[in-house]
């Protein structure tokens, strides 16, 4: 019960941070509605016919999860900003599990990277993706799975940093790669073989199957645009989580231990 308060506690305190930050909510709404609106619109007139499915739903189920992905992974960053201000130490000395520590706030980018999702889905009604009740119930368990996802991501690749200008500057060079690697825009399923094995290293690409696959599931296009059945993507990204997760905590922890 200790680890479970502190994981909701650590979680709620990130999850306040980002509704009173106006500028943030602004942007990270933008972008994706952006991308929606006006690549989808536009894919949907020029492609549509030739690959024979709706690309409105093909790019919103891919900056879906992109979205959900990113957001969390990229929220981690306060982790850096906690260490900098020396709150990880406070948090570190508390008779709590540090793995609870970090999972809390990996749990409170989730419940922010869920609210932008909720945002999104609303956008898609607005321009009228074709998005039915049942398939946004079947949605709701990618959303959280593709948030951890990203959040472990995001632990790893910052777990060694030590200030945020470094965190932003390398940031975009392992997360806009998977825009193009994960297929959130135009289909993968025919890459060169180099980029198509980078492909499968990229995290994000299974987030993004995995949203798809759930959307399309008992649908003539679901041949066409899935990559792979929905427990193929569940037991990779349960795999990659475990893997990052328990890395990435090892590293911040040590880290932590050598200040």
């Amino acid at each position: 019960m200790r680890n479970l308060n502190a994981i909701l506690t650590i979680a709620l305190r990130d999850y306040l941070k980002f509704l009173r930050d106006r500028g943030r909510i602004i942007a990270t709404f933008i972008f994706p509605l952006m991308f929606i609106g006006i690549l989808g619109s536009s894919l949907q007139g020029s492609f549509a016919a030739d690959a024979g499915y709706n690309f409105l739903g093909f790019v919103f189920t891919g900056v879906l999860g992109q979205t959900l992905f990113q957001s969390t992974a990229s929220g981690i960053i306060s982790l850096i900003q906690d260490r900098t201000s020396d709150f990880s130490q406070e948090l570190f000395v508390s008779p709590v599990s540090r793995f609870a520590i970090i999972f809390g706030k990996i749990f409170g980018e989730t419940l922010v990277a869920m609210s932008q999702g909720v945002g999104v889905i609303l956008f898609a009604f607005l321009i009228r993706v074709p998005l039915e009740l049942s398939q946004l119930l079947s949605l709701v368990p990618a959303f959280f799975v593709s948030c951890l996802l990203g959040g472990a991501f995001g632990l790893l690749i910052l777990a060694n940093l030590d200030s945020e200008r470094g965190a932003n500057q390398i940031f975009p060079f392992v997360i806009f790669p998977q825009f193009f690697l994960s297929g959130i825009f135009a289909p993968i399923k025919n890459l060169p073989p180099i980029l198509d094995f980078v492909s499968h290293l990229a995290p994000m690409r299974y987030a993004v199957d995995l949203v798809r696959g759930l959307y399309y599931q008992g649908t003539p296009e679901y041949a066409k645009i899935v990559l792979l059945p929905v427990w193929q993507n569940l037991l990779i990204i349960g795999c990659m989580f475990l893997i990052m997760f328990t890395v990435g905590s090892a590293l911040f922890v040590r880290n932590e231990k050598n200040r």
